[in-house]
């Protein structure tokens, strides 16, 4: 059986420290938009420093990461079955690599990246976002 893929609600920015704050800056300040200063939650092994912005239904997410010498960006999929997805990807020649980044205690994620080398979190929604594409 094939388990379902959709695009979740998260993406993410990383910066390197030189750039973190020009970034935020211009969402905030040139852009207009809300930014929320992520830094006082919990975050993930290698980010220094997060913060996001609300793109319509999506967030975007700030992390701040100082070993870093260029920008990258990280999509979010949600599936159904994460373990039945990781085998799934696997039979397609995908490979997990859950040491790109460590996960809070309990997720159960993989990431992976697309054939150009962009990483996504494979992951089951959470339950207030487990209601597909709208």
């Amino acid at each position: 059986m094939t388990p379902t893929f959709r695009g979740g609600h998260n993406i993410a920015m990383k910066l390197p420290k030189a750039q973190f704050d020009h970034t935020i800056a211009f969402y905030r300040d040139i852009l207009g938009m809300a930014v929320t200063d992520e830094s006082g939650a919990a975050v993930a092994g290698i980010v220094a420093q997060s913060a996001s912005v609300q793109l319509g239904p999506v967030t975007l997410w700030f992390d701040r990461v100082d070993n870093y010498a260029r920008a990258d960006l990280w999509l979010e999929l949600f599936t159904d079955d994460v373990d039945q997805a990781a085998r799934h990807l696997a039979a397609h020649g995908v490979a997990v690599q859950d040491e790109l980044e460590p996960f809070p205690p309990g997720m159960n994620a993989h990431w992976i990246s697309n054939p150009v080398g962009i990483p996504h979190i494979v992951r089951r929604p959470e339950p207030d976002q487990d209601r597909g594409p709208s």
